[in-house]
């Protein structure tokens, strides 16, 4: 908890959300998903767009700043926050038209279950766009302060993902990749997998 909120003022307000957000373009006819909301950069972010959010979080104080967060920007309905993972977000199947992850996967338990539920609650035609920030590049701005020294500590150490191993499990789940490696959002070096549910749609 205290290292969260040690990080408190960038899970605000993000511009790798903001980035991603922004990259799928939810509508004011969509509802999108966010996954690992924290305390809500990414959801706020598709909210200004119009858009509906579902914003699943399994850390109970994040949802309760989450809720407060909400009532405060008196977004009404537009957000529903859910206690839920990746691998089990609680969704009906087919309800999401645009979801992400920012900097959640590394937290992920199971990947192939995570990439199902999003297949299963993704509708056709849908979006899905996973950013974790490569902390490990050293033209990462935070490399000295964290990517640095992650190797080293093992008490904070968790893996790095491998956007091939994502992509695979994505297709072997029905979804149509569309990118799958390392690019830069919002100026920062990341592992990005883009994909829709089914053929007819495409990132951009």
């Amino acid at each position: 908890m205290l290292r969260y909120l040690r990080h408190a003022p960038k899970m605000w307000r993000s511009e790798v959300n903001d980035a991603v957000v922004a990259r799928l373009a939810p509508t004011s006819h969509e509802t999108a998903l966010d996954i690992g909301a924290g305390i809500g950069a990414g959801t706020m972010a598709a909210v200004k767009s119009g858009s509906r959010v579902v914003a699943v979080e399994p850390t109970p104080y994040m949802r309760r700043i989450l809720q407060l967060r909400c009532v405060l920007a008196r977004v009404g309905d537009r957000v529903r926050i859910v206690d839920g993972t990746a691998e089990a977000t609680t969704l009906d199947a087919d309800t999401i038209d645009a979801g992400w992850a920012v900097n959640t996967m590394h937290h992920w338990t199971n990947l192939d279950a995570g990439v199902a539920e999003l297949a299963r609650v993704i509708a056709p035609g849908g979006r899905v766009l996973l950013v974790d920030e490569d902390f490990e590049d050293p033209t990462h701005p935070d490399f000295e302060s964290f990517g640095s020294k992650r190797a080293d500590d093992h008490s904070h150490h968790f893996p790095t993902v491998d956007p091939k191993v994502v992509e695979a499990a994505m297709k072997h789940a029905g979804m149509t990749v569309t990118f799958a490696g390392h690019d830069s959002i919002a100026g920062r070096p990341s592992i990005v997998v883009e994909a829709s549910h089914g053929s007819d749609q495409a990132s951009a």
